[in-house]
């Protein structure tokens, strides 16, 4: 539900600004306002699910989201829209990192990879039906019933929550630490801020310098107060488990190539090479597909290479791949297309579902919560940080903004090629695991009866 409504309204961002009576660029408040509340609270889902249990926290969560898009679709004014998306964005922190701790708990480690990487399959579908949604909609429909989508997908997600969710909660929970909240919260607030604008003009050189500096003070402000306390916001040690720290920090590297792709692909084919939007989202269809199919070997892959192997081959296959994609031109036929689809959707399925099982490879249960928040905000920043990196990379090697198609498509293989090296260069973090690392979630066990 998420994932499809960004998506979506990525999409349909023209027509609403025009529905609107806004420029285009305006918009990116919209965009920008779900990004920043995400980053907020995100970091205190693990203590809230801690304190008053998965079940109430989870659907709280959904409850806010359907309720926050209702309010989206009849908001007359940007300003209210953005308010509104903010209440979106307070549901929508709390929904992934208490959805995985909610896994973590129910399911042995054993089967912990087995589980992701099905439950994962939605996350990974959305973004590749979003585009095409969004184009039925704002084609047939009215740009609102963007927003109205969520609604009986929201009220069927609180019925199957109150039937089937588990109820975790900590019997004894610490005070939640408001002094990192603050900090932490409003530095990467700002550090999200300064990513969303970056490329734009609304602002000064000093001005971003200025707004960056401060928001790595605020970070760097946390990092000297969480070591000061037994229980901090967000537990940094963490990073001091290897599987955790190759985990987290490789996904973050990851992304900053691969993550711009969802960017970079529509550009290619709707301005690049004249496809409509529909037939743009018709080409990345395969996607999805592949991401399906990967589900059934994931496992097996996992347990005969390990993940140091699979990790360090698929980050290189992704680069390649992101290389590859810099060979489509006007005369590419679309087999050709729908075939790197394809193969990008399954390598990028097996990427994701192996860095978000690692996680919690030597996690103890006791440090759960913490490790789902810290990986989901260094998740969620790895998107903001992926999607600039492309927006960098398109706009260094497209200077014109009225660039001809053949100069777009040009500018997009240089840009893409870019990326692909920056994702090979991601796999030396990758080189720091050793070969049974991860072996407790990927070796699925099977309990004989006595034994």
């Amino acid at each position: 539900m998420e994932s499809l409504d960004t998506t979506i309204l990525n999409t349909a961002v023209p027509t609403i600004s025009s529905a609107l009576g806004v420029a285009p660029l305006s918009m990116k408040a919209v965009l920008a306002s779900y990004t920043l509340s995400l980053a907020v609270f995100i970091p205190i889902s693990g203590w809230m699910a801690d304190r008053f249990g998965t079940r109430r926290v989870f659907s709280s969560a959904i409850g806010l989201f359907t309720l926050g898009s209702f309010l989206c679709g009849v908001s007359g004014n940007i300003h209210l829209l953005v308010a509104c998306r903010i209440l979106q964005g307070c549901g929508g922190a709390m929904m992934v990192p208490v959805g995985r701790l909610t896994l973590v708990r129910t399911f042995a480690k054993s089967d912990l990879l087995r589980t992701m990487s099905f439950v994962s399959i939605p996350a990974l579908v959305a973004p590749m039906l979003g585009p095409i949604a969004g184009g039925l909609i704002v084609a047939y429909l009215h740009w609102r019933f963007i927003f109205f989508l969520n609604i009986p997908i929201g009220l069927a997600g609180l019925i199957l929550v109150y039937l089937h969710l588990p109820d975790y909660r900590e019997e004894k929970t610490h005070p939640l630490d408001v002094v990192g909240l603050i900090l932490f919260g409003s530095g990467i607030a700002l550090l999200s801020y300064v990513l969303e604008i970056f490329g734009e003009h609304a602002l000064s050189s000093r001005e971003m310098s200025g707004l960056l500096a401060l928001s790595l003070m605020l970070l760097a402000g946390y990092g000297v107060h969480a070591r000061s306390l037994p229980f901090p916001l967000l537990q940094l040690k963490l990073f001091r488990i290897r599987t955790f720290r190759a985990a987290v920090s490789g996904s973050f590297f990851t992304r900053l190539g691969i993550g711009g792709v969802p960017f970079l692909l529509p550009l290619l084919y709707q301005v690049g090479l004249g496809f409509t939007p529909i037939q743009s989202g018709l080409l990345v269809m395969p996607q999805a597909i592949a991401a399906m199919s990967m589900k059934a070997i994931m496992p097996r892959l996992l347990r005969r290479i390990g993940y140091r192997g699979v990790l360090i081959s698929n980050t290189l296959i992704l680069g390649v791949l992101l290389m590859v994609f810099a060979t489509i031109g006007l005369r590419t036929p679309v087999w050709a297309i729908v075939l790197q689809a394809f193969l990008y959707g399954a390598f990028t399925s097996l990427q994701y579902t192996s860095m978000n099982t690692l996680v919690y490879a030597d996690i103890g249960e006791i440090d759960a919560s913490s490790a789902s928040s810290i990986a989901s905000t260094m998740q969620q920043m790895s998107i903001s940080f992926g999607v600039a990196t492309a927006g960098m990379a398109t706009a260094f090697f497209i200077p014109s903004t009225h660039s001809n198609p053949v100069e777009m498509i040009h500018g997009i293989h240089k840009a893409l090629i870019a990326l692909g090296v920056l994702t090979i260069a991601s796999t030396i973090v990758f080189r720091s695991l050793k070969s049974r690392d991860g072996d407790d979630v990927s070796q699925h066990k099977v309990m004989h009866p006595g034994g």
